[in-house]
């Protein structure tokens, strides 16, 4: 193997990597910006509604 064969080999798996991480992350502040569901309706009062 050349160097610029093992330098090419190395940057494909840096840039994988990188990648990799990019949607992890982006999937993890994905999950953090979905509201929750609210908890249940308190006994004896009516809903809100619009």
């Amino acid at each position: 193997m050349t160097k610029k064969s093992k330098a090419a080999i190395a940057a494909g798996a840096i840039g994988s990597a990188a990648i990799a991480a990019a949607l992890l992350y982006a999937n993890k502040r994905k999950k953090q910006n979905e509201p929750t569901q609210p908890g249940p309706i308190p006994s004896n009062e009516p809903p809100e509604t619009d």
